[in-house]
């Protein structure tokens, strides 16, 4: 049986994963967070991969928290680039496959059009450039039959999120401003981890290669607090801002729109619309 190691396995991510792996029987799982296994270090690693023979390790665990990076680098750059160059360089020595999820925030958000596999990265903030440095170091090392997925706008009927955060201020509020001056594509956890699933028998290349995978659509965070209401039973009023008017500690892309043609074609995937997977994450959300 194969053997996967799925790391941030709480995560929204890694969560929809361990829900899909209930209903197939191919590959056997161990699923970690921190508690589990400290991917920072290297040794703890080693002795997890030996113990339980992974052929698969999908990479889940990241820093998130975007504003608190700006104070955080250590620790930051330790989970998204130090952890990055462990599982990288124990990969490569094992011959094990390695899906790393990284983010739109690698780029600037300077672009008029949707941002390519092969465009030019210039993070601005600390999150981006720890996620961006975890890329080059996985570049780096060149473990073969591994590959790096960029999303962005994540979002699931796990953990902290947008989508959640508003359902929350709908209830307690009776305004809300949003932001409406950046735009990118949400992503529901549920369709990646999805395409996760049928990209891992194919993954067969020399080099590591790097994917762009996101819903198809594209709209602001004010356009999808707005979806976001229309689907609920609230009465908030929701009124569009500026980035300059909403501040924030770490500064964010105005543009985050990725190029998904390549990962449809190369794994064979049909991505759904970000209007329609929403709607499906609001379902099951509101029969929680």
């Amino acid at each position: 049986m194969i053997q996967v190691l799925v790391t941030g396995a709480n995560g929204q991510l890694g969560s929809e994963i361990k829900l899909i792996s209930e209903e197939t029987s191919i590959y056997k799982f161990y699923f970690t967070d921190y508690n589990e296994l400290d991917i920072t270090n290297k040794t703890a690693v080693e002795n997890f991969v030996n113990k339980h023979a992974i052929h698969i390790i999908i990479n889940c665990a990241a820093y998130t928290n975007v504003d608190k990076a700006e104070d955080e680098w250590e620790l930051s750059n330790s989970i998204n680039h130090k952890a990055v160059e462990n599982l990288a360089t124990i990969s490569k020595e094992k011959s094990i496959k390695l899906i790393h999820i990284s983010t739109d925030y690698v780029f600037d958000g300077e672009s008029k059009t949707p941002y390519l596999e092969t465009a030019t990265t210039n993070p601005i903030n600390n999150y981006g450039l720890s996620k961006l440095k975890g890329e080059e170091a996985l570049l780096k090392i060149n473990p073969k039959n591994s590959i790096i997925i960029r999303t962005s706008w994540l979002y699931s009927v796990f953990g902290s999120n947008f989508v959640k955060t508003m359902l929350r201020l709908f209830k307690e509020k009776d305004l809300l401003n949003v932001v409406s001056d950046q735009v990118g594509s949400p992503t529901n956890a549920k369709d990646l981890a999805s395409a996760i699933f049928n990209i891992i028998p194919n993954l067969n290349n020399d080099r590591v290669e790097i994917f762009h995978y996101s819903n198809i659509g594209t709209c602001s965070w004010f356009q999808f607090a707005k979806e976001i209401l229309a689907f609920s039973n609230e009465t908030c009023d929701i009124k569009p801002v500026s980035s300059k008017e909403f501040k924030t500690k770490a500064k964010r892309p105005k543009f985050s729109i990725l190029d998904t043609h390549k990962i449809q074609k190369v794994f064979n995937i049909q991505i759904p619309s970000w209007e329609e997977s929403l709607h499906n994450c609001l379902i099951k959300i509101n029969t929680k």
